[in-house]
Formats: structure tokens, sequence, C-alpha cells
């Protein structure tokens, strides 16, 4: 079974941190990331979301989102699944879309990536 509460790494030494997942399967935690917009010093910002709990013998998909606090104006929605290898280790799998603020309807197609 795979845990999704915990110290997690990612590609870019980006680190999310993961309180316990309720029995309802919601979650909160933290963000810190190296990669913002403007560049800069690494970041912490909150993070909410759910774990769908796995079928018979499945692994578990979730979904969160990251309000990039006080240095973006942007949000982002990642969702994913944990696995776990032969070895025992844990991995997250995950697709995200980001949601940056645009200042008309007109610049609304560069606003997500």
């Amino acid at each position: 079974q795979c845990q999704l509460s915990g110290l997690w790494r990612n590609e870019q030494d980006s680190l999310m941190e993961i309180s316990a997942v309720r029995d309802n399967g919601d979650f909160q935690g933290r963000y810190l990331t190296w990669v913002t917009l403007a560049g800069g010093c690494a970041r912490v910002s909150p993070l909410k979301g759910a774990q769908q709990q796995p079928g018979e013998g499945g692994w578990p998909t979730f979904a969160f989102t990251v309000r990039w606090d006080k240095f973006s104006n942007a949000t982002t929605a990642f969702a994913g699944q944990c696995f776990v290898d032969t070895g025992g280790k844990e991995t997250l799998t995950t697709m995200w879309l980001l949601r940056e603020a645009v200042g008309s309807l007109q610049d609304d197609w560069k606003a997500t990536r």
C-alpha cells in the first residue's frame, strides 16, 4: 500500500510535505519550490487535496492544488497516482496545470501552462 503522507522530493528539488490523510481522503500540507515564475529563492505555499481510496490491489489516485502564496498570482492543480515498486520504493506520478492571472479575457489564451 502506498502512503501519501510524508515528505516528497521531485526532479527539480522541490519538496512537498503532506500531513496525515484523513479517513475521507482529505489532506493538506506545504509545497516548497525552487521553481518560480520570478526566479529567486525557495518559497513555501499551502496545498490541499484529496486521495481516492484504491480498489482491491490498486494504487491510490489523488489531486491537490497549490496556492502560490505571497510570491505569485497563480494556482496549480496536480492529479496523480502513487505506486510502490518491487523494492518497496514509493513514487508519485503527476500531471499539472498552472493558471496565472491575466488582465483581460483577450489574454486568457496565455494564462494556463
